[in-house]
């Protein structure tokens, strides 16, 4: 899945955090709201203009975010 097809980042909105294309929802929010046990059904229920492809979008790009991250330890 390409999440830039419904994602966006744009500096006038949202402080340029990315987002659901044409909203303010932020993908931090959708994260959120999983990792807190929302299903992607609640946050649709929530957010009735979402659709199962845009919580998908979000989790793609979380996973490509979080494969370029390199993890520092303590020495």
């Amino acid at each position: 899945m390409d999440y830039r097809e419904y994602l966006e980042s744009r500096s006038d909105v949202m402080l340029g955090k990315p987002v659901i294309k044409g909203t303010r929802l932020t993908a931090e929010l959708i994260l959120q709201m999983l990792s807190e046990g929302a299903s992607a059904e609640d946050v649709i229920t929530a957010y009735p203009h979402l659709k199962p492809v845009h919580i998908s979008a979000v989790l793609a790009y979380a996973s490509d975010v979080i494969s370029n991250e390199s993890l520092i330890t303590a020495a």
